[in-house]
């Protein structure tokens, strides 16, 4: 991995160099990375904290960045000095990777000497924001597939290397089975996937002959491209013959791959000529600028495909192109070490920020195990799942309900204590295997494609409390 620590906005630099004239280095400030409503589905799918801990252990300015920074002739000599020692000395929480998460809520809590918590914003922000949103659209792109395999195709249209790498990781966390890129594959030991191009068809006299060089060459993982010419009078025809010659040798082919055209349609026929041809295990994969709502559709038309190849539309995210994650101070310590609130007001009631250290608990039903409400608390509280409790609504306190029998589960995590990571990162197919499992926690409602019931995100009363306190003096203010 490369050393990022020169990878921010001017403004962390300029802001640090502002704190440290006026004597402020010291002060510890708390902030919170999240995302607000309505720019992804009513969840969001936490990926990227692995490249986030390695940022953070690797935060040092060598000698070439300080050079740079003396160039710039903004900062003196003593603040460079100060940036040549530096190093994470904080603390982070965070959600796990796979973790579900709604707006509002804390995916990375960052606690540390003021120049320290400013540097990190900019670059937590980009890893965590890009792997979120891409394993986000890869849980709703699974999901629309009902249990079929999903792999991400979309490498040659990503936006530059590092998003096609670390998109087709956070779509593996998604729920992808698979991804054509090689090098995410052997970097993440993930399975990866792919068969030939219409060139390698046309490279040939005729369709035939490249179906059975193809099949000579691959012959225990013949899958062919079907579409070059005519789907159902020549490619399909011809794959039959070549899955034939393979059976008369001893091989059973994979299947077939469509890539254009009426995708229910020919998926259909496709699977009537292929069973009648004594190829009834033969897969139908198809690919095709899909995304969720095609593959929903498909799916409802009852399309006869095993496999789905989903590539632009899934790493770049095209319907929703950022995640919109914000990094907000919430509060500060003062000299005795004592908490100092912070909040952000604004007319715009989605900006108006949660101040405090917090806590993030999920309420589970007992009986069926399924996700009732979150709770976000002051750090100092804590929640006694034995006995009911009452939440409400934070917009709307007169809208409240009495929890029972549940089981109240802390959501963040310490990554970070005093500089020192405590946080071993689990394998890729693990971190997929647990989002799997957070998703179905989900009863149905927040889950659709289209129009999700709203989550319940609430506060403690105290927290609540605080924050209307805040509300009030900002007004006279």
């Amino acid at each position: 991995m490369r050393n990022l620590t020169m990878m921010t906005d001017l403004y962390q630099l300029t802001m640090m160099y502002g704190y440290f004239r006026k004597g402020m280095e010291k002060r510890t400030a708390t902030f919170d990375m999240f995302f607000r409503r309505g720019n992804v589905n009513m969840y969001a799918v936490v990926a990227g904290l692995e490249q986030a801990i390695d940022y953070v252990k690797r935060l040092e300015f060598n000698e070439d960045d300080l050079a740079y920074l003396r160039s710039l002739k903004l900062f003196d000599d003593d603040f460079l000095a100060l940036l040549g020692d530096l190093k994470f000395t904080g603390d982070i929480y965070a959600l796990p990777e796979g973790s579900i998460v709604f707006p509002g809520e804390p995916i990375v809590e960052v606690t540390a000497p003021i120049l320290q918590a400013q540097l990190v914003e900019t670059t937590l922000l980009n890893i965590i924001n890009h792997q979120t949103l891409i394993a986000s659209k890869s849980c709703r792109v699974c999901m629309a597939a009902q249990g079929d395999d999903v792999s991400e195709f979309g490498l040659r249209r990503a936006q530059g290397p590092d998003a096609g790498i670390y998109g087709a990781r956070a779509a593996v966390i998604g729920g992808c089975t698979s991804t054509s890129n090689v090098m995410t594959g052997e970097m993440y030991h993930i399975p990866i996937k792919g068969t030939h191009a219409h060139s390698w068809v046309m490279s040939f006299d005729d369709e035939i002959s490249a179906f059975r060089a193809y099949a000579e060459v691959f012959p225990t993982a013949c899958l062919l491209l079907v579409d070059t010419y005519d789907t159902l009078r020549s490619g399909v025809p011809n794959a039959i013959t070549v899955f034939r010659e393979l059976r008369a040798k001893g091989y059973e082919p994979i299947g077939i791959r469509l890539d254009s055209g009426d995708l229910a349609y020919l998926s259909k026929r496709a699977r009537k000529m292929l069973d009648e041809a004594g190829f009834p295990k033969a897969k139908i994969f198809a690919s095709n600028d899909l995304d969720e709502n095609i593959i929903w559709d498909l799916k409802a038309q009852g399309a006869a495909i095993d496999s789905w190849g989903v590539g632009t539309k899934l790493i770049t995210s095209n319907d929703c192109p950022a995640l919109g994650g914000v990094y907000k101070m919430v509060s500060e310590n003062d000299e005795q070490g004592n908490e100092i609130p912070k909040i952000k007001i604004s007319e715009n009631a989605e900006k108006i920020t949660t101040p405090c250290r917090k806590n993030v608990y999920r309420l589970y039903e007992r009986a069926t195990g399924r996700a009732i409400a979150d709770l976000m608390t002051l750090r100092s509280e804590t929640i006694d799942d034995t006995k009911p409790l009452t939440i409400f609504h934070p917009e709307a306190p007169w809208k409240r309900m009495e929890v029972t029998d549940f089981k109240a589960v802390q959501l963040l995590q310490p990554i970070f204590v005093n500089g020192q990571c405590r946080y071993e990162t689990p394998a890729l197919l693990d971190i997929q295997a647990y989002a799997k499992s957070q998703v179905e926690t989900l009863w149905d409602e927040y889950k659709r494609l289209n129009n999700p019931h709203v989550y319940k995100v609430d506060l403690s009363q105290r927290l609540y409390d605080i924050k209307q306190h805040m509300l009030s003096e900002g007004r006279k203010a």
